[in-house]
């Protein structure tokens, strides 16, 4: 199994890979979003250790049945070979309607095959009134012409 772009990253390969993830994360979709990740890859999520996929499975099960009507944007930060740091905020509400902006910076590494065999991810949650949120669409994929994280204002 492959998930290109493959290492050596590139500006362009390591944007295009960016996105991919992001859309990937925006389906919410567990058994999706873990063939991107090697059979053992390892994670760090907060302070949560995750192994394998059938973990990131549940993770992400258990993560997406407590966030609602989440929208994630990334961002690339830097890359180098096969490693990529990364930002993101995404926006949420729990099920008392209360809303978040959670925002957090991730350490990515890829192996030949463009699979991620390391995610290290800190996130730090900001509680947002409704009115203040700043991620709109449809579930599912960011639309190309919706703004990326360095044109809202609030998204460093």
């Amino acid at each position: 199994m492959s998930r290109p772009p493959f290492p050596p990253f590139d500006l362009e390969s390591a944007t295009r890979k960016v996105r991919l993830a992001e859309d990937a994360w925006n389906s919410r979709n567990p058994e999706q979003v873990a063939q991107a990740y090697t059979m053992d890859s390892q994670w760090r999520n907060r302070v949560e250790f995750i192994h394998g996929r059938d973990e990131i499975v549940a993770f992400l099960t258990r993560k997406w049945s407590g966030e609602h009507e989440y929208r994630l944007i990334k961002e690339l930060w830097g890359f180098y070979n096969n490693r990529m740091a990364v930002r993101f905020a995404y926006e949420w509400h729990d099920d008392a309607g209360r809303w978040f902006r959670s925002y957090g910076n991730e350490l990515w590494e890829f192996d030949t095959a463009g699979l991620m065999c390391r995610r290290v991810a800190s996130i730090n949650d900001l509680p947002i009134d409704a009115g203040d949120r700043l991620f709109h669409w449809p579930p599912g994929r960011r639309p190309d012409d919706h703004p990326g994280l360095s044109d809202l204002k609030h998204s460093c």
